[in-house]
């Protein structure tokens, strides 16, 4: 079988767990910071999972990690 090719982009944004769960960052944290509440931010500091609906999407998209 063919090997098949790892999204450039996606490999930088997931990680796989050892329970397969997909770990990722959280988004709406670079820029424009002075409008947004401190629990907010404090909070979008943390990892993230990707939801269960996402998880064979992203998964395709990251064969081999």
């Amino acid at each position: 079988m063919p090997k098949v090719k790892t999204h450039s982009a996606s490999k930088k944004r997931f990680k796989v767990t050892a329970s397969g769960k997909i770990k990722m960052g959280h988004a709406f944290r670079s820029h424009r910071l002075v409008s947004k509440a401190r629990k907010t931010k404090k909070q979008h500091r943390r990892t993230k999972y990707a939801s269960t609906a996402n998880e064979a999407t992203v998964k395709v998209l990251i064969p081999y990690k």
